[in-house]
């Protein structure tokens, strides 16, 4: 595929903050270091903190210093596109001024009027931010005006439609991008290339072969300094009505008509779509909320929740979360969609474990008699990427044992290794290209927080006492394996190691 560079000037609000400083700055130098990038673009930062440019361009080589962790030449040439503009949200002379000088930058960039506006700040001024673009005219362009959106969109459905009615005043559907950073990982981009680009797996997945999949993101960080943003949220809101929701609507989508961006989201909305929906007499049948305590890990004693920074001390906010979802159509029907999220779990790791059915006669055994461990499909997306399969083979020697085994795929174990490009680097081209394919659409979110709410609404209705019910350093609580016993199902070993 050929393309053409972009010319674009990028507009962050929030410049100034964690996420610009640890992930979009050295995304877009990633970019412009491998080419993508010419000297057609521009970067306006904004803020409430008063800076000069110098003192800005000095903090974004910082910020791509300390990422990639090695000397180069062209960084100081790479922050020369970078300019400040101090800034109010409320006031309107600050857009006027914005606008002045991205006119200036359009013209002393070539960049031909196409404008990125990201925010990368608190969500309640994303509405107010949205209008005023509008209003002070700084989409009125010859070229386009996008609006990138970080999560949270909203807190619940409500609040969602609230935002999105804001926003759409000023910008087309097509025109918003809201960012979700694991369509962005490389392994989640290749679920579709998996199912679709082999013949041994397509006729497979559906309910005759798959007796069930399992969906784990697990962290070993607890909450650090995002106390009183976790309060609000938890783990629901925080992962499992996107990060989430989002795999499990790639691994069940039908194959589109074509792999455009358009077709890819109607079969993840058709998905969501169909969903069960839960009654809130069945929510604690199919879910389990838990939150860590105090704990030991790498032999340092480490605190529970309710003793962080920010942290209500009877917090009755999750930081984990398992579930069972269940898909109703005809592809799916009976097969049980397992995820589980936590902080301060025994290891990170984000894993898709497709397990397939018993074979209906089980010829051989292992030693002890016991049936043949089942086939399972492993895509590992962090912190290792690759696949795994799972077969069973005959031991060697005189006789018919069997012995399972491991056709791996390790994209990091590759000789030379393999500079697979950060999330936000990949969303951010994306995004400079006009592909909005791995960014959510808005019926996408809608009907994932339908989903979540019902959740979300018996929970806050109901303290917590058994809190805290699971260790740092620990697997989680213990009535998430009973989600899936009751089924005759257990979880797969989040980890190559034996737990």
């Amino acid at each position: 595929m050929t393309y053409s560079a972009p010319k674009t000037i990028v507009v962050i609000f929030g410049a100034t903050g964690d996420l610009a400083n640890r992930k979009l700055y050295p995304s877009i130098y990633n970019l412009y270091r491998k080419g993508n990038l010419t000297e057609n673009f521009a970067v306006i930062g904004v803020a409430r903190r008063s800076l000069d440019v110098q003192e800005f361009r000095q903090n974004v080589r910082n910020s791509v210093s300390d990422s990639i962790k090695e000397s180069r030449n062209d960084i100081e040439e790479f922050s020369n596109h970078f300019y400040y503009h101090p800034f109010n949200v409320n006031d309107s002379a600050s857009y006027k001024e914005l606008k002045l000088l991205a006119d200036q930058l359009d013209s002393t960039y070539n960049t031909e009027g196409n404008r990125i506006f990201y925010l990368a700040m608190a969500p309640e001024f994303f509405g107010t931010i949205a209008e005023n673009l509008k209003s002070e005219g700084l989409t009125s362009t010859n070229g386009y005006s996008r609006l990138v959106i970080e999560k949270p969109f909203g807190h619940n459905l409500p609040s969602a439609q609230q935002l999105n009615e804001q926003i759409r005043h000023a910008f087309t559907e097509d025109q918003i991008y809201r960012i979700d950073h694991y369509l962005g990982k490389e392994m989640v981009q290749n679920i579709e290339v998996i199912r679709f680009a082999n013949a041994i797996f397509e006729p497979l997945w559906n309910n005759r072969y798959i007796s069930n999949i399992q969906i784990t993101s697990s962290e070993v960080l607890g909450v650090e300094d995002r106390g009183g943003y976790y309060e609000k949220s938890g783990a629901l809101r925080d992962m499992v009505q996107n990060h989430m929701l989002q795999m499990v609507a790639l691994l069940a989508m039908e194959p589109p008509i074509k792999l455009n961006t358009d077709e890819i989201r109607s079969e993840k909305i058709k998905v969501l779509r169909a969903l069960r929906p839960l009654e809130e007499s069945e929510v604690h049948t199919n879910f389990i909320r838990g939150q860590y305590g105090s704990g030991t890990m790498n032999g340092q004693q480490i605190p529970g929740y309710r003793e962080e920074q920010n942290v209500d001390p009877k917090s009755n906010t999750e930081t984990f979360v398992a579930g069972k979802l269940m898909i109703d159509n005809f592809r799916w029907a009976g097969v049980p969609f397992y995820i589980r999220t936590g902080k301060r779990m025994k290891k990170k790791s984000t894993k898709i474990i497709v397990q397939f059915k018993d074979i209906p006669m089980d010829l051989y055994f292992n030693k002890d008699r016991e049936r043949q461990n089942p086939n399972l499909l492993i895509i590992n997306i962090q912190p290792d990427e690759g696949i795994t399969l799972h077969l069973n083979a005959k031991r060697p020697g005189q006789n018919t044992k069997t012995t399972p085994i491991k056709l791996d795929y390790c994209v990091n174990c590759i000789e030379d290794g393999i500079n697979t490009p950060e999330a936000y680097e990949k969303l951010i081209f994306d995004c400079m290209m006009g592909d909005a394919t791995n960014f959510t659409h808005w019926d996408e979110v809608a009907l994932s927080w339908s989903f979540v709410d019902t959740i979300s609404k018996v929970w806050e209705n109901e303290i917590a006492t058994e809190y805290p019910n699971y260790p740092a350093g620990s697997l989680g609580p213990e009535a998430s394996d009973s989600l899936l016993k009751k089924d005759g199902f257990h979880w797969w070993p989040i980890t190559d190691s034996k737990e």
